[in-house]
């Protein structure tokens, strides 16, 4: 069963098994700079725009891998409708490292995000993650339980405050054999409970989401993303779900299908 789990976590647009190469260099794309030492970004800058959504981009891999390639297309479109849209590299198992260190890099590649904007001149409007598959469980845990972290980030920490899923396994409890790469062999229940967004739900209330997943993802059942909409409306999030018929769990994330609900629902987003 985890092999399975682990290559669903990894697809590409096409349904198809990325390779389990954490720190991957996308063949075309933006100039990178390290975030973290050995820690990519790619950050994607609008042109001609003095204020814009930073959108940081979380890639699945099972809690196993996390390479951004199959994100580039994605944040190339995101950009041209004048969104800072920055694919990142983050530790996963591969690399040694158990959780919170995965959850850490990911607040440290925002606060990243949001100093690249600035540093080029684009006055960041929301600072969001956007996470597929098991990035999508990361950077909601992130989203929800920020205060739970003290990352040593080269920028100041800045909190989510608005948050897209992509085809995440969100209660981490009915998908162990794959979320155990996440932790420690001997991680207590307290632990896995303090990372699991189904019982986060009613925390940070004030954060927006936006949910997608595909209709057809065998995968990642579209209940996860079903259950964690109803999950955070009870505790008061405003919350954007759209299950989209025939999308596969890989195909979830490609421009095709994300890029114009993504936009159309940072539009609607009052100023952070």
């Amino acid at each position: 069963m985890v092999p399975a789990l682990l290559a669903a976590c990894a697809s590409t647009p096409d349904g198809g098994a990325q390779q389990d190469t954490p720190t991957r260099t996308p063949s075309a794309g933006p100039v990178s700079h390290e975030y973290r030492p050995g820690l990519a970004a790619f950050p994607h800058l609008p042109k001609g725009v003095t204020s814009a959504p930073v959108v940081v981009m979380i890639p699945g891999g099972g809690w196993q891998t996390a390479d951004p390639t199959g994100l580039e297309p994605l944040a190339a479109a995101l950009a041209s409708h004048g969104v800072v849209a920055m694919p990142v590299v983050i530790r996963a198992n591969v690399d040694g490292v158990t959780y919170p260190t995965p959850v850490e890099d990911v607040l440290c590649a925002l606060a990243d995000g949001v100093a690249t904007a600035r540093q080029a001149g684009i006055e960041p409007t929301r600072a969001v993650l956007l996470g597929h598959s098991s990035g999508a469980h990361l950077s909601s845990v992130a989203t929800l339980a920020p205060e739970q972290f003290s990352p040593r980030c080269s920028d100041p920490v800045v909190q989510p405050d608005a948050l897209v899923g992509l085809a995440g396994p969100y209660d981490i409890r009915n998908f162990a054999d794959a979320a155990a790469n996440l932790f420690a062999d001997d991680a207590p229940d307290t632990t896995w409970d303090a990372a699991n967004p189904a019982l986060l739900a009613a925390r940070r209330p004030q954060v927006p989401v936006l949910l997608l997943h595909g209709g057809a993802d065998e995968l990642v059942a579209p209940q996860f993303s079903t259950d964690f909409a109803a999950a955070l409306r009870t505790g008061g999030h405003q919350v954007s779900l759209d299950v989209i018929p025939g999308v596969n769990h890989g195909q979830v994330y490609s421009p095709d299908v994300a890029a114009a609900p993504v936009i159309a629902w940072l539009a609607g987003l009052p100023k952070g």
